[in-house]
């Protein structure tokens, strides 16, 4: 799979080396045009998944062949290398990752030189450059042997202390010494996580942290963080009185938040806490003039919480490239996604784990609330997510029919930025709405309902489905 999001496939399968070693040599052609530099420095790390390791010597050895000067991070965050390329004023970087898909999957994704993910038209370059074949190879002369930094995840750290003590004290969270427990599926996100949380004084519990040799890069659950995979985890924050619990994907873009309880609090608050934290740590006059930013996926908690603050939301398409693009043009203070991506420009301009984490951990030490006192504190609605496996026309088909299905429906107002959205106003009071749109790394169809209660929203599902036969 070809999109915004880079490169997707199966290994064994659609992900073939002769793949692999195209999309690089196409990657690196774009980004030396980008740069107007013959020989850009391109930063390169891998999700730690078991693949990687074979996909990694294929793009080590397609950038330098292509004359790129490499800087291998080994396995590492994405929001990571996204700070790497920022401090070694690289030209971009390519991550070996397919973030939450299963294990038989592996891809590359991309970032530029401002340490963010490519936009569309940018996008689109570098898959008509594969398309094409380009490739700007070096001669023999030319070839630059590539480097190794292992300071990558203690830079990444460093930067999310200093963002954070800007919203409470470090001390403050110190002196709480949350006990905390972390589920990193095997994958890069537990170097960061136990920096962190060594670094603010939690008492932390990894598990699935990648230290078992004979488990390493073997996810140990299906690895997107949601509520079904999330069982074992579950019982062991209930069992073990911890403060909260944290979830991360293998790339550790996305975090799922567990309160003391052992409750799945579910990835929408991730980002409506993040924001609560951000914005409480603001001035009044900050606060009123910010805008933040969220996909048009996202639940409205994210409205509620900037409402409180007299701040406002704007929304974006589904992608983080699409959200970042209008963050920077906004001057927004923080965005997100509803899948748990926290993006906190102060850190770095991708969604990030780590920088989730702290902000709620910044949040529970100046409220002095638990995670489920802060959940109670923010209106619920009830969001339901389905997935329709696409067949031939039939995206094109089901966001025709869904324009139809409330054509004319008093109140309705149709977003068709990304797929089709329509919000309109639920019969009991308050506001519901759905989306409907083809996934950009996977042959799904998402179906996206939010409504007052749970009865709502699956009836909007249920009106969607009919009106697809």
């Amino acid at each position: 799979m070809l999109s915004v999001s880079g490169l997707r496939g199966v290994v064994g399968a659609s992900l073939t080396p002769e793949v692999v070693v195209r999309y690089v040599c196409a990657a690196a052609a774009w980004m030396a045009s980008e740069a107007n530099k013959a020989a850009p420095t391109v930063i390169v790390a891998r999700d730690g998944r078991a693949s990687g390791a074979m996909v990694r010597e294929l793009v080590i050895g397609a950038l330098v062949a292509s004359g790129c000067e490499v800087i291998d991070l080994g396995i590492a965050t994405t929001p990571t290398t996204g700070v790497m390329v920022l401090e070694h004023g690289a030209q971009g970087a390519i991550i070996i990752t397919a973030s939450h898909n299963p294990q038989q999957w592996n891809g590359l994704k991309l970032l530029t030189a401002q340490g963010h993910a490519p936009g569309a038209q940018e996008a689109a370059q570098v898959i008509e450059a594969f398309h094409a074949g380009e490739a700007r190879l070096a001669a023999h002369d030319r070839l630059i042997e590539s480097d190794y930094d292992d300071a990558a995840d203690l830079t990444h750290v460093d930067r999310v202390l200093e963002a954070v003590a800007e919203v409470v004290p470090l001390d403050a969270i110190r002196h709480r010494k949350f006990r905390v427990l972390v589920d990193s599926v095997n994958a890069s996100g537990a170097v960061p996580a136990r920096m962190l949380l060594e670094s603010l004084g939690c008492e932390e519990t990894l598990i699935n942290d990648n230290s078992d040799p004979a488990q390493a890069g073997i996810f140990p659950h299906a690895p997107e963080p949601t509520a079904e995979h999330l069982k074992d985890l579950a019982s062991r924050a209930a069992a073990g009185a911890f403060d909260v619990a944290f979830a991360q994907d293998p790339d550790a873009d996305r975090l799922a938040i567990l309160d003391e309880r052992g409750a799945y609090i579910g990835e929408e608050y991730t980002l409506a806490l993040g924001a609560w934290a951000v914005l409480e740590s603001m001035s009044d006059a900050e606060r009123t003039r910010s805008v933040l930013a969220a996909n048009l996926s996202t639940s409205r908690m994210i409205d509620d919480v900037a409402g409180w603050y007299g701040a406002r939301v704007e929304r974006t398409a589904v992608g983080e490239a699409n959200l970042v693009e209008r963050m920077f043009a906004i001057e927004s203070p923080i965005g997100g996604e509803g899948n748990g991506g926290v993006v906190w420009p102060r850190v770095v301009p991708i969604r990030d784990s780590v920088s989730a984490m702290a902000l709620t951990l910044a949040l529970m030490a100046r409220t002095g609330e638990s995670v489920s006192q802060l959940v109670a504190r923010i209106p619920r609605y009830a969001m339901i997510k389905e997935k329709l496996e696409i067949k031939p026309g039939m995206a094109d088909r089901a966001l025709q029919a869904t324009r139809e299905l409330f054509a004319g429906e008093a109140g309705a107002r149709v977003t068709d930025t990304d797929g089709v959205r329509v919000d309109l106003a639920a019969p009991d009071g308050g506001q519901q709405w759905i989306h409907v749109r083809a996934s950009n790394t996977e042959p799904i169809l998402r179906l996206i309902a939010e409504a007052p209660t749970r009865e709502l929203a699956q009836g909007l599902i249920e009106r969607v489905r009919v009106a697809l036969g």
